[in-house]
């Protein structure tokens, strides 16, 4: 991947920052990003690479992604794995939170897809992150699961109309990131893991580095398009 571009959107923690460092150590130049500038110099300097670039921009709004998109004259890849969800019961929910996460998760990547696609190679790729809610929601999290589903159809549509740049979605189950931190403590998070780690044919949580092997694979195997891939232990499944 020497002299090639790849923009990662969401590296400043969690799966988006496991994903970066592949690239960097196959040779490629990597835009690292995400809202909070302090957190994404933070995480470039954990990877330890010059190549590693940083840029502050939200996918959701108009001017993120027209950031986004100046970043490079040319992208060879785009992976995007940044969210902004919520849970809560629906009739808890007002639009705005609704539709905070449409933007974060559907609209600003579909519309950031199609910018650059319009400066990828025929060799480019896009991958997005989608999630097991598609297919296994939970009470308090039909917006996820909505919003997931929709990047799995997305990226079908997106791979005919963008051919033959490719454009997947790596969908994971429960994978153990940052995100837990808010959401539960210590304690908590790992009596929910442990019932998981029960259930899953794997019998382990996934790591965000399963997640970021998936997203090469998707990025790189030049057989596969238009499909979503899962790395969830088969959670789906039970």
């Amino acid at each position: 991947m020497h002299h090639q571009t790849v923009i990662v959107v969401g590296a400043s923690s969690g799966m988006g920052l496991a994903a970066a460092r592949p690239f960097l150590e196959r040779g490629a130049t990597v835009w690292m990003v995400a809202r909070d500038m302090e957190r994404l110099q933070n995480a470039a300097s954990s990877l330890g690479s010059e190549r590693a670039r940083v840029l502050s921009a939200d996918v959701g709004s108009d001017e993120g992604r027209a950031r986004i998109v100046a970043v490079a004259p040319q992208v060879d890849h785009l992976v995007i794995t940044a969210a902004d969800l919520v849970y809560k019961p629906s009739q808890a929910l007002c639009e705005v939170e609704v539709m905070r996460a449409v933007r974060s998760k559907v609209v600003g990547p579909y519309l950031l897809a199609a910018a650059c696609a319009a400066r990828m190679p025929e060799h480019g790729s896009i991958t997005l992150v989608s999630g097991v809610a598609a297919e296994r929601p939970i009470a308090g999290g039909s917006v996820t699961g909505m919003v997931n589903g929709a990047i799995n159809a997305m990226v079908r549509g997106l791979a005919l109309e963008l051919a033959p740049i490719r454009v997947n979605a790596v969908s994971p189950g429960w994978v153990d990131t940052p995100f837990w931190g808010q959401v539960a403590s210590a304690e908590r998070r790992e009596q929910l893991f442990a019932a998981m780690r029960d259930k899953i044919p794997t019998r382990r949580i996934s790591t965000v580095e399963d997640v970021a092997q998936m997203i090469e694979v998707a990025m790189t195997n030049k057989a596969v398009s238009g499909t979503t891939l899962y790395v969830d232990g088969g959670q789906r499944l039970v």
